[in-house]
């Protein structure tokens, strides 16, 4: 089973629970927050290999090149411009959809691999730990992202720290998931967000539970929101001075045995669904 914790911003507690549940359990652990990758922290593994996250970006042999334009014309991205004899290539709008190299009538477009950001993997507190890293500056995530995924395992159980939010790098997370944990906190705010992550896993067709994180404020519009989308509370984290202690030092709730059964109820609650 795959389980994708989510959320619909940052600072809920995603990583946290993620972190946890996989510790109690016994998991995999993707970390595909590559922008800002922090499971390791909680972890703290031995990195056991890496591997460089590449993508194709275009190249021009110039003396090939009649400047026809037509590279330029097909690159639905922008990412290719003739200027007079000079071709410019924009890497970072590159798509590596290979439509350039296909249009060129001389053949004088050839593909090179740049490098993106990283992959690690490694244990530490019983379980394995892949998470990626996205270069300073890069503006796509998905390939680490993507990289990442293909490194779980087949068969047992695989939780998927996602990217906060719904953009394309948080949905890259969930594709392929049996169920979604959205970690939610009981504010206003956190509704709305969460309210969104229940739109995109029902537009993806997976299923969603919710946990809620420092409960205790009071507002119960989160749960009637679950109630009435038909989405199951798994477990309820209180708003704790304790708890913001542990995390300040980067000690895992699961480390107190009490907390260890918790985590493990929730995952019945959640296979439940599945």
């Amino acid at each position: 089973m795959k389980i994708a914790v989510v959320s619909g911003k940052g600072g809920t507690g995603k990583t946290y629970f993620a972190t946890n549940l996989a510790v109690a359990v016994g998991a995999q652990l993707l970390d595909c927050d590559v922008e800002e990758p922090n499971a390791h922290l909680f972890i703290s593994p031995k990195v056991e290999g890496e591997k460089l996250v590449c993508v194709k970006v275009p190249r021009i042999d110039l003396s090939k090149c009649t400047f026809c334009k037509k590279c330029a014309e097909v690159c639905a991205y922008n990412a290719i411009a003739v200027v007079g004899k000079q071709v410019l290539v924009f890497e970072e709008l590159c798509h590596s959809c290979g439509a350039c190299s296909i249009a060129c009538p001389e053949q004088a477009i050839y593909e090179e691999n740049r490098p993106i950001g990283v992959v690690r993997w490694g244990a530490g507190k019983g379980i394995e730990l892949v998470y990626g890293v996205l270069n300073v500056g890069e503006p796509r995530a998905t390939p680490v992202i993507e990289s990442v995924k293909e490194m779980a395992r087949d068969g047992g159980l695989v939780v998927i720290d996602g990217p906060p939010g719904t953009s394309c790098p948080a949905v890259e997370a969930m594709y392929g998931c049996d169920v979604a944990v959205g970690v939610v906190e009981p504010t206003p705010m956190g509704l709305h967000d969460f309210s969104i992550i229940a739109d995109v896993c029902q537009n993806l067709s997976i299923k969603l539970v919710a946990v809620i994180n420092k409960s205790g404020f009071g507002y119960e519009d989160v749960k009637s929101f679950c109630q009435k989308r038909g989405v199951p509370v798994v477990m309820e984290i209180p708003f704790s001075r304790r708890i913001a202690e542990l995390y300040s030092r980067k000690r895992l709730l699961v480390e107190e045995e009490s907390w260890r059964s918790r985590f493990a109820e929730a995952l019945d609650k959640v296979s439940e669904v599945v």
